[in-house]
């Protein structure tokens, strides 16, 4: 059996990391173009992507922002675009899909559960804050929910799936979200083949531990045996080596700054194309094909390039 091609997907800037972080993470509209081509050039297939406010960097909804750099990505490759209905932690469902009712993407993020998504640990460390709004908003997680009620899913799937033809990156933080997709499956609210992204280390979610993997890669394949393609993401340090054990059992990988801001240990990542060439060389290491984005179109079942709105 011929191996299948192992896509790389790459989250540019994410919605949880500030400008405080890392002088690397991009957050202007010129930024977030350049630095999602560059990553689509060093081998990345799909480029999700989020919205931040030019000045300020913070989370940002308005379509207006996403209109000054999703038509420079669009033009300079061939990556598919995927756009996040998550947005910022304390945005409102109605912030969260502005964006994406616009521009009717090939692909959106769909996350597949209410939960406590947690990153007020991130406001107590010794870092030399420069905006105000940056340690208001990670402690502001530790009061908060990411709601995703079945209700919202549903919503999503019918006004962007059912009537603009975008597909889905189903986001399962836990085991829980699995089940929770299943039963849409199983209502035919969701069709196959999609996009499974399996995530580890959000604290509110599941552990970034190795019986994890084992246990959610598991679970997926009975509940959704062929209907499905598999991706990992792993936050912070266990990016990597997450990434790689996906590749290595024919799984899909996602990388990004939203995800991790280091390269290696203590040492920040210069640009989301610095960690999409790192995955690419593990997997081509592992005698694999990196996924182009027409092949990605084609096991993603996606509408295609031209019939988005830029």
């Amino acid at each position: 059996m011929c191996a299948k091609k192992v896509i790389i997907s790459c989250a540019i800037t994410g919605g949880i990391h500030t400008p405080s972080m890392s002088p690397h993470l991009p957050f202007t509209p010129d930024a977030i173009a350049t630095s999602a081509t560059e990553a689509a050039q060093a081998g990345a297939a799909i480029l999700h992507l989020h919205a931040r406010d030019p000045q300020t960097g913070a989370p940002a909804a308005d379509p207006d922002v996403y209109a000054q750099f999703l038509p420079k990505i669009h033009e300079a490759c061939d990556a598919v675009i995927n756009l996040t209905t998550g947005g910022g932690l304390q945005m409102t469902l109605d912030e969260r899909l502005r964006g994406p009712l616009r521009f009717k993407p090939e692909m959106c993020s769909l996350n597949m559960g209410s939960m406590n998504f947690a990153i007020h640990p991130l406001a107590e460390r010794g870092i030399d804050w420069q905006h105000d709004w940056e340690q208001v908003y990670l402690r502001g997680t530790k009061r908060g929910v990411f709601r995703n009620t079945f209700e919202d899913i549903e919503g999503i799937v019918e006004t962007l799936g059912k009537e603009h033809g975008t597909r889905f990156e189903h986001e399962c933080y836990d085991v829980g979200h699995l089940y929770n997709l299943a039963h849409l499956l199983d209502r035919k609210v969701i069709e196959p083949p999609f996009l499974v992204q399996t995530i580890f280390g959000i604290l509110g979610g599941i552990g970034a531990e190795w019986q994890n993997l084992f246990f959610m890669k598991e679970t997926a394949d009975r509940l959704f045996g062929d209907a499905y393609e598999w991706s990992v993401l792993a936050a912070g340090r266990h990016q990597m080596p997450f990434a790689a054990h996906a590749a290595a059992r024919q799984g899909h990988v996602r990388v990004g700054l939203e995800d991790s801001l280091y390269i290696s240990r203590g040492v920040l990542a210069e640009s989301n194309a610095q960690q999409v060439t790192k995955i690419r060389a593990i997997i081509e290491d592992l005698d694999l094909e990196i996924a182009t984005p027409d092949d990605a179109r084609q096991m993603l079942a996606l509408k295609g390039k031209d019939r988005v709105a830029l």
